[in-house]
């Protein structure tokens, strides 16, 4: 039976369904941890498969790497450096104060008229080093605010914002899932980079700005009770000292608020060195200073130039001391440590797809029905994330199933970039009840289930497809 299945294209494809039948079941019905499930579900593949326990997870007798060690090891030694910085940098942005800062420039800008325009720029800016659910923490009371200056529904300001928070951590590193793409589909992240903003600038266009604003008309939502009682007056009275003091004696503030240059050159500082290093090749190719681009635009040592800018010029410049900088990066890094396993659990998934022949199964399969890799990649995403619920999951367990098949393909890596976002699209589609952000979005703008579901879902949905047809045109091009 085992010798049918490891050598029969059906048998291979039946084995990968119900390993993934396995695997939505043990995270729905169970409720088991997503981590665990991938390790239990990628066992019991290549146990089912027949692979030998030393190959599975070796033996105290043999120096070979085992699948288990490879799978773990190999994507956690690429992202991990890349999210704990990113995660550091993006804490830092947030207890500095930089998103109010980029909000009141703005606005200043562009005008109360273009107040959604506004908080979807902010969303899409901030989004760039925070994560998605610390960015609704942080610029909520600010959506709030220009909200009730503005007297219209809070969806017509939600939802822009919602959209830039959502693009950026789909689409862009230092996010997980886009640097496990990365790692899974051996992509740079420089590439990840020009075709996330290829692709999500667009959609977010679409879904942020054309959708939120119609929508936002025709769906009501006030700010909620709770934060409107007792705050009117607080926040009057704030604002009220806070002009009072900028005119007559900035300089007295013993933390005074960072400036935009400083905000936007944090943000910037590690995308153009990742970018330099990427393209460097091909501008300078020969040249000494090559070696230099490509040293400081490694995503790492780029992040951690980045880090300690920050630490320095929003923090320590500032006022704030090293020790209470230490304290921060120590709290933020804490709910790191899951996301990174489950990284890994995936990766080893894709490690038990590859060496089980299933990987060389679907290709064959996929040849035969004439369906690009894309779609097929945009297609199991978008599955796995109905399923259940998190993007994550969606995304690693896709990758480790794509993976394989790009193997001795020769694609370009604008190419490979181009599938990593087909996959990072489908890994947001249609947000419902299975997923948390779905009830962070409920909570946080006042929403019922019937109004979530017709506002912020139908959002990531547009934000999903139009992504994924700008990559699949694309990638016709490239």
């Amino acid at each position: 039976m085992v010798h049918w299945l490891r050598h029969d294209t059906g048998g291979l494809l039946l084995l990968c369904g119900l390993a993934i039948a396995l695997l939505l079941v043990l995270i729905i019905r169970i409720r088991l941890e997503p981590f665990i499930s991938l390790l239990v579900s990628g066992l019991a593949l290549a146990l089912a498969a027949g692979l030998p326990v030393s190959q599975i997870v070796g033996t105290a007798l043999s120096s070979k790497t085992s699948l288990l060690e490879t799978g773990f090891g190999g994507i956690l030694g690429h992202i991990a450096p890349i999210i704990g910085l990113g995660t550091i940098l993006g804490a830092i942005l947030e207890a500095s104060g930089g998103a109010d800062v980029l909000t009141r420039r703005l606005l200043n800008v562009f005008g109360e008229k273009r107040a959604p325009l506004v908080m979807g720029l902010v969303g899409l800016i901030f989004g760039v080093p925070v994560f998605f659910d610390i960015g609704i923490f942080v610029l909520a009371p600010l959506v709030y605010i220009t909200a009730r200056r503005g007297g219209r529904s809070l969806v017509l300001y939600a939802m822009p914002m919602l959209a830039g928070l959502s693009m950026t951590h789909a689409f862009l590193p230092p996010h997980p899932g886009p640097v496990a793409a990365s790692g899974l589909l051996g992509v740079s992240l420089g590439w990840l980079i020009v075709m996330g903003l290829a692709c999500g600038i667009p959609a977010f266009l679409v879904a942020g700005v054309a959708w939120g604003t119609w929508i936002g008309k025709r769906v009501e939502a006030s700010v909620p009770e709770d934060y409107t009682v007792g705050e009117t007056a607080r926040e009057k009275a704030t604002e009220e000292a806070d002009e009072k003091t900028r005119e007559e004696a900035p300089a007295a503030d013993p933390r005074p608020e960072p400036s935009l240059a400083l905000v936007g050159l944090v943000i910037l500082v590690p995308l153009v060195l990742i970018l330099l290093a990427t393209f460097g090749a091909v501008w300078w190719k020969g040249s000494g200073v090559l070696p230099v681009l490509t040293f400081l635009g490694t995503p790492a040592v780029a992040l951690t130039i980045a880090v300690l800018l920050a630490s320095y010029l929003l923090g320590i410049r500032r006022g704030i001391p090293a020790k209470e900088l230490s304290d921060l990066a120590t709290r933020s890094l804490r709910p790191v440590g899951m996301i990174l396993l489950v990284v890994g659990g995936g990766a080893f998934f894709g490690a038990v797809i590859s060496a089980t022949g299933v990987g060389k199964a679907l290709a064959s399969t996929m040849a035969d029905a004439g369906l690009p890799i894309i779609v097929l990649a945009y297609l199991i995403s978008c599955g796995l994330r109905l399923a259940q619920g998190s993007a994550t999951v969606a995304i690693v367990t896709t990758g480790g199933i794509v993976g394989p098949l790009l193997h001795g393909e020769h694609h370009s890596q604008a190419h490979l970039a181009l599938i990593a976002i087909a996959i990072s699209a489908g890994s947001i589609i249609a947000s419902h009840v299975n997923d948390g952000g779905f009830w962070i979005v409920s909570r946080y703008f006042n929403l019922s289930v019937r109004d979530t579901l017709k506002t912020w879902t139908v959002l990531e949905t547009i934000l999903s497809v139009v992504g994924f047809a700008i990559a699949a045109t694309l990638s016709t091009f490239i």
